[in-house]
């Protein structure tokens, strides 16, 4: 069950690119979550995984001295805070809950990836080779990028 958990069903184990995957995995999950509760549930089910993450994580990687590329909760996780602007958002608007427009997610996930790929700092000092490290850096990097893309969404709305 922790492998299943930690490897997000096993998508984790596809060949090429189990991050992105991982990444991808969280955009309907986020969407489900606003849809059945807006953004209350969509922060709460956040912070449920990132706490059961580290968790699973932790007993994961025992024994083990890196970060292995099939433990994607933490891209799941990162992506889902990534996708908290556009939840508020949208709740704060009063939008129906079946709302929930490509050009946020896309341009999150876009974000995300760049972040989540290249750790610049602080997100790299946060990387490390245990389960805190391992889910922190991606929660750095959501933050980043769901301030990224508060920042996208104010201007596209004429906030400049």
């Amino acid at each position: 069950m922790i492998r299943a958990f930690v490897t997000v069903f096993y998508l984790g184990l596809l060949p090429k690119a189990p991050g992105t995957w991982g990444s991808v995995a969280a955009i309907p999950l986020g969407y489900a979550m606003h849809y059945l509760g807006g953004f209350m549930l969509l922060a709460g089910v956040t912070v449920a995984l990132l706490i059961l993450g580290i968790w699973a994580t932790g007993i994961y990687l025992a024994g083990r001295s890196e970060d292995p590329s099939e433990v994607v909760i933490d891209e799941v996780v990162g992506m889902l805070i990534t996708l908290w602007p556009l939840s508020w958002g949208l709740t704060q608007a009063g939008a129906d809950p079946h709302v929930f427009p490509w050009p946020g997610w896309v341009i999150g996930l876009i974000l995300f990836r760049f972040f989540d790929v290249l750790k610049p700092p602080p997100i790299r000092w946060l990387d490390r080779p245990n389960a805190v490290g391992v889910m922190m850096d991606d929660v750095a990097a959501g933050i980043i990028s769901a301030i990224l893309v508060y920042l996208a969404a104010w201007v596209a709305h004429g906030g400049i």
